[in-house]
């Protein structure tokens, strides 16, 4: 009871700061509509200095919030991509801040069209547990390059992550630039029904769908990272050395706790034992064992770990083949979260891993008769953020593009196009709506402004009321056609 008196004590206090800044960065854009290009610059640079200079605090918060989390895994996955994010921006910026030119029909001319990319005003971003900094930092640049203020709601899942970075932020910048927000899911919940200029969410899609609903009240537009489940299909003559390898280190990052990690495999009917052979080699390689291995990270906290037992115990009951891959045959469950994969063989329709996205380390195989089977059993299902194709047939590889939806797609490659920074990242349908990263990510949060210009000549006057003139007649007969 004290316990729930405390939390509602500080949700109150933090919801009440979530005001009263949201006000004051209206206030600081109101005085400062369009920022320069050295603001802009300046901004990303200050950013980048500190997350250098904390890089070592940002590792070890993220290890003690998932209790074993790899620190190579967190510069490779976290600090390497915003830092590549950052320089990608600053490089480009000038160019992307240019109004564009577009054309004018002879009938409105003399006149001039552009496209001039302006700030949006504030921007909310709300930030998942898995990727704590990256999926903080990536829409922070992405805003700041277009001019905006940006408050952060970071995930309660990752307290010592979510404290630091506020703490780095406020080191770096005055809050109504740049605020972070901590807090239960109470105050994340009214972080969503404020009147933000656009509200980026990267999560679940039940959630999504809540924080849709919220912004919707205000008219906020809003840009939906979510995720679903994502396919790999094993072509039938990819070598299964290439195949099983690449997915098993997309599975395998973060134990499965990635938004586009490979949720099932579609493979071959009779190239179903080798994959399940070729994955164990190749997953013993990367991590000859688990337990004391740093390099392989544990499940965030035990609700999550109970809910991927419970998806494993129902595949069990319900028939499923499981293939166990704990190469030292180590003795996983006496306290640690830290989970081996899971191959599951024999699935069906009625098993909960087959129905929601898995975010862990259990993988599905489900086997094919021939590459259509594979995309229509794609198709029956809601669009995938990512999709994986493994096979070096040129032919193969266009079909499973035109045949498909998914967010992003890799050819012979598992995540990788994530970390392409002239690539947008989003989903679509079930698995999110919009974009960003580079280019996309400034146009994201700029309000593209349509402007038509014309000095003292009146061209128009020609369409002007009295209509049914000779002048009217000959507009009619030389644009009407």
């Amino acid at each position: 009871m004290v316990a729930t008196v405390v939390q509602l004590t500080e949700s109150k206090k933090h919801i009440q700061h979530t005001h009263r800044v949201f006000e004051d960065q209206k206030k600081a854009f109101r005085n400062n509509p369009m920022p320069s290009l050295t603001e802009r610059q300046e901004n990303l640079k200050r950013l980048k200095r500190v997350l250098l200079s904390n890089q070592e605090r940002i590792l070890d918060a993220i290890d003690r919030d998932f209790s074993c989390r790899s620190k190579d895994e967190s510069l490779i996955a976290e600090v390497m991509p915003s830092i590549q994010g950052i320089n990608y921006t600053l490089k480009n910026l000038e160019g992307w801040m240019k109004p564009s030119k577009r054309h004018v029909s002879v009938l409105f001319q003399p006149a001039s069209n552009r496209v001039h990319y302006q700030p949006k005003g504030v921007v909310g971003v709300i930030v998942p547990w898995n990727y704590p900094l990256y999926l903080a930092v990536g829409p922070l640049v992405a805003s700041l390059a277009a001019g905006n203020r940006t408050m952060i709601k970071m995930s309660e899942f990752t307290p010592h992550t979510s404290a630091l970075f506020k703490e780095i932020v406020e080191s770096a910048f005055p809050e109504d630039l740049v605020c972070v927000i901590n807090g239960e899911a109470d105050v994340a919940a009214d972080f969503s029904s404020r009147p933000f200029d656009h509200l980026l969410f990267t999560g679940s899609t039940s959630v999504g769908k809540l924080v849709m609903r919220a912004a919707a009240e205000n008219l906020t537009p809003v840009t939906l990272e979510l995720g679903g489940k994502s396919p790999a299909i094993v072509s039938p003559d990819v070598p299964m050395e290439d195949a099983a390898q690449r997915i098993a280190f997309g599975k395998a990052l973060n134990a499965g706790q990635t938004c586009v990690a490979p949720d099932y495999v579609l493979c071959p009917a009779d190239r179903v034992q080798a994959f399940v052979d070729e994955y164990r080699n190749q997953f013993a390689a990367m991590y000859p064992s688990l337990r004391d291995n740093e390099d392989y990270t544990a499940i965030i906290n035990e609700r999550q770990y109970e809910r991927l037992q419970g998806y494993l115990e129902d595949a069990r009951e319900k028939g499923a083949e499981l293939i166990e891959i704990n190469p030292a045959s180590e003795n996983l469950k006496d306290g640690t979260r830290k989970m081996p994969i899971t191959l599951a063989l024999k699935t069906t329709p009625d098993m909960k891993i087959m129905q929601d996205e898995i975010f862990g380390p259990i993988l599905p195989v489900i086997s094919y008769g021939n590459l259509d089977e594979a995309i229509h059993y794609i198709n029956d299902r809601p669009r995938p953020l990512a999709l994986y194709f493994f096979g070096y047939d040129k032919s193969m590889q266009e079909h499973v593009v035109n045949q498909t939806h998914s967010g992003g797609m890799c050819i012979n490659d598992a995540l990788m196009h994530v970390a392409q920074d002239d690539l947008p990242f989003g989903g679509i349908g079930d698995s999110g709506m919009g974009h960003y990263h580079g280019k996309e990510g400034f146009l994201t949060f700029s309000h593209q402004r349509a402007i038509f210009s014309k000095q003292k000549f009146n061209s128009g006057k020609f369409v002007y009321a009295p209509h049914g003139t000779t002048a009217h007649k000959m507009v009619y007969k030389l644009f009407i056609r």
